[in-house]
Order: structure tokens, then C-alpha cells, then sequence
């Protein structure tokens, strides 16, 4: 099993080298750049970019009767559906990315044969399947408004490109359990509030239809979020945390703001 921390050869510190960080500091004249950039011509750079680009894609239209009806209705009374089906085109695609996330630490988990937690590869796989159960929930919900659950919306997009940085990190097979850990901490933690979010649209919105599956999915993803809290722990500080710690903390969650 890999070490957690390691002392070693890491020459990226301008300490391990003196003489050449002052050599460096130094540099002539004639080597320094023609064109001295700043921040302020980035951003102008930057704002440029902005002003002639497109959007991140576009919301599908709906493709059948149901959803031209259900779609038309909404915006009659105001509301805005097209939010709502980015919303949980958005959520669709995290939870498909969080059946994968989990793929990747039961493999790192079974090849590292890691015991510095408590952590159970049962554990893994009950969170990887409430994941795929969370995706088909969010599948069955756009269907049931006249979605299309294939088409990818611009924050399913948005979602997939950030959420590249935590399957590389888990992916990567020099990453002990306890980065592992803390790259999934980081999706849990965006996990939870995505899901409040798609709570309050859906009733903002009148889907109240929705509101007890998601409700429910809520509630498994905030004992996910406390479990790998704890796991990390564990990890970094060797500190074996007991199960009911999980129901205890769980007890004294608040109701979401959104709510």
C-alpha cells in the first residue's frame, strides 16, 4: 500500500537550488520579454473573447406532443421550463459521472488493498449503485415532462468538462486512497447542492410530481457526503471515526435554504 506522504527528491522550490533562483533573478536585459504583459491586457484579452462568443449550446426543443404542450403551458403562466430541463439535464450527466467516479475509486481501493479507514468495498459499491439509481431517476423525471434525456443541455456541458480534473485525479494511478478521497469529497459536496437546487426549481416551477424522488435522492447523497467526510479523516489523520457519528451528524442536518 502506498504511503500517504512521502518525503523525496521534489526540486520544484527555488530552495533546492540558490545559485540558480539568483542567476534567474538576474537576467539581463536583453533576455527579458519585447512585449510587457500585465494582467489588466489579459483581461481585456479576455473581455474580447467574451463579447464575440456564442453560448455554451442550446436548450433542445421539445421533440413530442407531451413536452410542446407541457413547455407551452409553463411559459404561459410565466414560469421558465427551459431552466428546469437544463437543471436536470445537468444533474443527469453528474450522476452518470458519479456511477464513474465510483468505477474508479472500487478499482483503486481493490488494487491498493488500502485499510487505513473503515471504508468497505460493499461501502463503494452501495454509494455506485445509489449513484445509477439517482441517474434513472433524473432520467424517468424528463421523460415524464416531455424531455429528451439524450440531448445534452449547455449545464450538462458545463458539468462534464468540470468534473474532468476529479476523474483524472482518481484515475491517475500514482494517487493514493486519501487524495482519491478528497478529489470525491469535492463531488460530493457539488453533488449535494445540485440537488437542492433541482428541488426548489421543480417546485418553483409546479413539478411537485418530482419533488419526492429528488427528496429522497437528497437524502442519500447527504449521508455519501458525511461517509467519505469521515473516510478522508481517517486517511489523513489515521482517526478511526465510528458509524454512528454518520446518523448523529445526519440528525442535526437543517433544512435546505432553498426549501
Amino acid at each position: 500500500m502506498k504511503q500517504q506522504s512521502s518525503m523525496g527528491m521534489n526540486r520544484t522550490g527555488v530552495q533546492m537550488s540558490p545559485m540558480d533562483t539568483s542567476d534567474m533573478q538576474n537576467t539581463p536585459q536583453s533576455m527579458t520579454p519585447s512585449t510587457q504583459g500585465d494582467a489588466a491586457m489579459l483581461a481585456e484579452a479576455r473581455r474580447r473573447y467574451i463579447e464575440e462568443a456564442d453560448q455554451v449550446g442550446s436548450i433542445p426543443v421539445p421533440g413530442t406532443v407531451k413536452g410542446a404542450l407541457t413547455t407551452g403551458a409553463a411559459m404561459l403562466t410565466g414560469d421558465q421550463p427551459q431552466l428546469l430541463i437544463d437543471k436536470l439535464g445537468e444533474r443527469l450527466a453528474f450522476e452518470r459521472t458519479g456511477t464513474r467516479l465510483y468505477d474508479a475509486l472500487i478499482t483503486k481501493f481493490e488494487a491498493t488493498q488500502d485499510n487505513t479507514t473503515s471504508m468497505t468495498l460493499a461501502d463503494l459499491q452501495k454509494i455506485r449503485q445509489d449513484e445509477l439509481r439517482h441517474f434513472s431517476i433524473i432520467n424517468e423525471a424528463i421523460q415524464s415532462i416531455g424531455g429528451d434525456p439524450t440531448a445534452q443541455t449547455p449545464c450538462a456541458d458545463i458539468t462534464g468538462v468540470a468534473s474532468m480534473g476529479i476523474m483524472q485525479v482518481l484515475t491517475d494511478p500514482r494517487t493514493t486512497m486519501a487524495q482519491s478521497l478528497q478529489a470525491i469529497l469535492m463531488a460530493e459536496m457539488t453533488d449535494n447542492a445540485g440537488w437542492e437546487m433541482l428541488i426548489a426549481l421543480a417546485e418553483e416551477q409546479g413539478q411537485d410530481a418530482l419533488v419526492p424522488d429528488f427528496s429522497a435522492a437528497l437524502d442519500e447523497e447527504r449521508v455519501h457526503l458525511q461517509q467519505v467526510r469521515n473516510w478522508l479523516e481517517e486517511a489523513t489523520l489515521g482517526k478511526v471515526v465510528s458509524a454512528g457519528a454518520i446518523v448523529d451528524d445526519m440528525s442535526d442536518q437543517r433544512p435546505s435554504p432553498l426549501h
